[in-house]
């Protein structure tokens, strides 16, 4: 089994085609204590990865056990760049179960995808891997698509649906019968959210079937999401969905800003209204009255300050009292004649 392990180890070159993400090893065999050198490239960019040691596992298969037959404690962490490329040095560990043993590189975020390359590490046990059960193997054969269209409660903010439409072939010596799918919905680089979705029904070997499984976002997503479907353990594929804003919401939120404060208003200028004494100017059916003052027009009396006016047509100066003599009237009355003093000389006597 060992001789095997050396055979294959040269043929560690990238485990999926060009277009895909591939990983390479600086040396195909190294002790513990010891480190190697991988590189990738295919990979989406800006990515994180995680690199691992992994025992049980084969390309083919894949680590079986998951992350519990992997050196976890030495594992290195690594973003690609912006070509999804990245280089990184990685310490040599035994892993806690017998090889053969693979670098496992596999994505932390966003779309799942994993790379496996065949790694012997020097001095580890060498155990046969367990017999593959015989069972339905399912994989999808036509192109994967997302049914449906929004409404109008979408675009007020109502969860988006779509029905995931996909055919699967049976690959596999036996039956499928009522498969469990697991359909992830990402936002962006987010790792995906899975929920298990059981299609009840049969896929006989070398058959194929049409799936629907209904996929639904939360109440107000918007923006960039791919919809994963996984079986088995394994990618099958990925669906990009674009989901529009909910402009029914910012519009709500605006007139709910444009109405409010013009009912408060409103309430205010009709207890203002009710609560003002009157005769001031009051707003009535949305115009403007003033009420102004009331006067009384009087006819004027006689003012007994001020003299009354002569009955002459002439009338006299308030500083001047012409002379006047014996019996004249003045001020409707008449005048006592004057006398002259005793000692005011007249004019005959000087």
């Amino acid at each position: 089994m060992a001789a095997l392990v050396l055979v294959l180890a040269p043929l560690s070159a990238p485990a999926w085609g060009t277009d895909k993400p591939a990983v390479e090893l600086s040396a195909s065999q190294a002790g513990t204590g010891g480190s190697i050198t991988v590189s990738g490239s295919g990979w989406r960019p800006r990515t994180l990865l995680m690199i691992l040691i992994c025992g049980r596992s084969v390309p083919s298969r894949g680590v079986i056990g998951g992350t519990n037959s992997c050196a976890n404690a030495d594992g290195k962490a690594v973003t690609t760049d912006t070509q999804g490329a990245f280089r990184r040095q990685l310490p040599v560990a035994e892993p806690p179960v017998p090889c053969p043993c693979v670098v496992h590189v596999a994505t932390v975020t966003g779309a799942k995808a994993d790379v496996d390359a065949i790694f012997q590490v020097a001095g580890h046990p060498v155990e046969p891997l367990p017999a593959e059960p015989a069972t339905g193997r399912l994989a999808v054969l036509a192109d994967t698509r997302l049914d449906g269209t929004s409404g109008l409660l979408t675009w007020f903010g109502a969860p988006p649906a779509r029905t995931l439409v996909f055919t699967v072939g049976n690959v596999g010596s036996s039956p499928v019968k009522d498969p469990v799918f697991r359909v992830g919905t990402a936002h962006g680089v987010f790792a995906p959210q899975w929920d298990e979705q059981q299609w009840h029904g049969t896929v006989a070997p070398g058959h194929k079937a049409r799936i629907e499984l209904p996929v639904e976002l939360p109440a107000g997503a918007h923006g960039d999401y791919t919809v994963s479907l996984e079986y088995g353990g394994k990618l099958l594929a990925e669906q990009p969905w674009g989901v529009g804003r909910p402009w029914g919401v910012t519009l709500f939120w605006i007139l709910l800003c444009l109405v409010v404060p013009a009912a408060v208003f409103r309430i205010g200028m009709a207890v203002v209204d009710r609560v003002r004494p009157r005769g001031t100017a009051r707003h009535t059916a949305g115009r403007r009255t003033l009420r102004l003052p009331q006067f009384t027009l009087r006819k004027p009396g006689p003012d007994v300050s001020s003299p009354a006016p002569a009955t002459s047509g002439t009338s006299a100066l308030p500083w001047f009292t012409p002379d006047t003599g014996p019996g004249t009237a003045v001020n409707g009355r008449l005048s006592a004649p004057q006398q002259n003093s005793p000692t005011t000389p007249t004019k005959g006597n000087t």
